[in-house]
């Protein structure tokens, strides 16, 4: 008789075992095909009477409509039911993050850590918690430490440059950029930032042949990142090309034309950027015209350390010199609220470096002004 109610209890628990695997298993699979409601309304309630990773997989159904509350409550309860699943206290972790609640995000994060090592995932996880915080040097760690994983997800690649650059740290946030590029999915958008950035510190190292190249690709792949058609005329404005710029510059003219264009791009573009003595100068071209007025065309910020504008240099249309069939510019200046007139027509077609060299002129005082008046316009 003893040995019939045994085996009988033996065949309870393996129906009950097998029930809740099979609960856990539709749980999955239901998840796996993001039916996400479905979930909700059929499982939420009976919960508390699941195995931790069924438990777990409502919680996720949660995650993923993005109700805070209800995830922490089942994951509590899954950690509760079984406290050696790594993935719960993730994904606590992860929904802390999102509340603000970066202090016990960590603590969670770390737990995950403790149970298995090996996930690129809590590492990040744990850097987005840092990071938050500001505490940058923990956060390269976090980072970095995800990296080095088996089969590394893509967010670590793209925050070490960005913390290397939060760090003045240009060297290594290129060398980090490349390395993201190198890594991540070519279909991403950080795939599109690194390449911006690259192209912008190669550029600012003056290595102009690089800068072009990762700015080729990036509008290969994004023809309508119109910004990145602005920073590629800089490369070609730096390396003198100014014939290869011409396209580019035709493009915007068309993106603007067709109100395409946005922020600061909307009204003008830099061309080019040059220093001088210890200033940044940057060069504006307009796109719209006022003809018959005065109007500016090709504008130079003299910036200051701070990148405050300090004063202006341009070319302006002349009406009178058109109308007396001269030159269509002339140049002038706005400097402390005055106005300065130069006496050097500036042709439609001109050649920049001509023109970049009577900018250079007018800074170092090397010519004067011959009209100036407390009233301008721009």
């Amino acid at each position: 008789m003893k040995k019939i109610l045994l085996a009988l209890i033996i065949c309870l628990l393996s129906l009950s075992n097998y029930a809740q695997e099979q609960i856990t298993a539709e749980l999955e699979k239901a998840f796996g095909e993001e039916k996400y409601d479905l979930i909700i309304s059929e499982h939420s309630e009976k919960a508390s009477e699941y195995p931790a990773k069924a438990i777990y997989y409502v919680g996720m159904a949660y995650y993923m409509k993005a109700d805070d509350n209800n995830v922490l409550k089942l994951m509590d309860l899954s950690i509760k039911k079984d406290k050696t699943d790594p993935d719960a206290y993730f994904i606590k972790g992860i929904t802390l993050n999102y509340m603000g609640q970066f202090d016990k995000a960590i603590e969670y994060f770390n737990k995950a850590i403790e149970l298995d090592s090996s996930n690129s995932n809590y590492f990040s996880g744990l850097g987005d918690s840092y990071i938050s915080q500001e505490k940058y040097e923990k956060a390269l760690s976090a980072y970095i430490t995800a990296t080095e994983k088996n089969e590394p997800i893509d967010r670590p690649f793209t925050m070490i440059p960005q913390i290397y650059a939060e760090l003045n740290q240009p060297d290594k946030a290129l060398e980090a950029f490349y390395k993201s590029k190198e890594t991540i999915s070519k279909e991403s958008d950080s795939y599109i930032n690194a390449l911006y950035n690259i192209g912008l510190y190669e550029f600012l190292n003056k290595d102009y042949d690089k800068s072009e190249i990762a700015y080729k690709e990036l509008i290969e792949l994004a023809p309508t990142d119109y910004s990145s058609y602005a920073k590629l005329i800089q490369v070609y404005y730096g390396k003198k090309e100014y014939e290869k710029a011409k396209p580019f510059k035709e493009k915007l003219y068309k993106a603007y034309e067709q109100g395409k264009l946005m922020d600061n791009l909307k009204s003008m573009f830099c061309f080019d950027q040059f220093d001088w003595n210890d200033k940044l100068i940057l060069a504006y071209e307009r796109f719209a015209v006022n003809e018959g007025k005065l109007y500016y065309k090709h504008i130079f910020y003299v910036t200051n350390e701070k990148g405050e504008t300090e004063f202006t240099i341009q070319t302006e249309n002349s009406p009178i010199s058109v109308e007396l069939g001269y030159e269509k510019y002339i140049l002038g200046m706005d400097k402390n609220g005055t106005h300065y007139t130069f006496n050097y027509g500036i042709k439609e077609d001109f050649d920049y470096n001509y023109l970049k060299k009577m900018v250079l002129k007018i800074l170092n005082e090397e010519i004067k002004a011959t009209a100036s008046s407390r009233k301008g316009k721009n």
